[in-house]
């Protein structure tokens, strides 16, 4: 475990002074401080209304910005290292592959998780200074079910990274997946039900594929909002799990997260066997 810790303190400390890292936390703190002004004071909007239409305003932004830097940073982890052949030093001290692998994706989660509390945490503090009702317990869900999105985009990106040569080749492919997820998210989902003519159990299946749907649907129900804004998705969502359904997302993205970050396991370990 001190190995695995002083791994991810260096990890961490790496990503504060990488400068793609940093751009990418004063754009999401800037955009979600920016959208939270402007949806509060800009429409005159107060109260939970005021609230919703902020929450809603994040949610877009998260489902842009945060699989983005999870799987471009996850994606140079390994790959940047092996191609500046830093890996194999770090490989040759005592210490095993599955710890380096555990190492960086802590390192990394706790940068992604310090990138949401500072977006989440001005944005917060402008909400609550202009809106006379703040529903914190929900925010907090919300920043929570961001941070699940930004672990499971960061597994995948580590799945890249191993399976890369090169950091260029790497960050190539997880700006690929990026694009195909946010597509899939919304107008690949309504195209293939509608050339399929799938049923809404299908339809429910297929978003439950993409860790992207699996938070905008979470993050709705931890808003307390009707998934009628899903369309019959979300309704079916709602009528057949009903209390379960929160359980059942939060579930699926924990899979999202663990499954990838052991296949990403399985290929580093075997990988080194060869």
């Amino acid at each position: 475990m001190d190995k695995i810790a002083t791994l991810a303190i260096y990890e961490l400390r790496a990503s504060v002074r990488n400068r793609w890292f940093v751009l990418y936390t004063l754009t999401f703190t800037l955009l979600a401080s920016g959208l939270s002004y402007l949806s509060l004071s800009g429409a005159g909007l107060f109260g939970f209304a005021g609230f919703g239409r902020t929450a809603a305003s994040l949610i877009n932004l998260v489902l842009l910005i945060v699989p983005l830097m999870g799987l471009t940073v996850g994606a140079m982890s390994v790959a940047g290292e092996r191609e500046q052949s830093t890996l194999s030093y770090l490989l040759a001290q005592p210490i095993g592959r599955g710890e380096v692998l555990l190492g960086k994706f802590l390192g990394l989660g706790l940068a992604l998780a310090t990138t949401l509390l500072l977006g989440f945490g001005l944005a917060g503090i402008l909400i609550a200074r202009q809106s006379s009702t703040v529903e914190a317990d929900r925010y907090l869900a919300l920043a929570g079910i961001s941070l699940l999105l930004a672990l499971a985009s960061l597994s995948l990106g580590l799945v890249i990274s191993v399976a890369s040569r090169r950091g260029s080749l790497a960050v190539g492919v997880g700006l690929f997946v990026w694009l195909l997820l946010v597509f899939l998210a919304d107008l690949g989902l309504m195209g293939t039900a509608v050339a399929m003519r799938l049923d809404v159990g299908a339809l429910l299946t297929l978003a439950l594929l993409n860790p992207l749907q699996v938070f905008k649907i979470a993050a709705v129900q931890a808003l307390q909002a009707s998934l009628e804004v899903l369309g019959p998705a979300g309704l079916y969502a709602t009528r057949t799990f009903g209390e379960g359904l929160m359980p059942l997302l939060l579930g699926v993205l924990l899979l999202w997260v663990w499954v990838p970050l052991g296949v990403a396991h399985l290929i580093f370990v075997r990988e080194g066997d060869v």
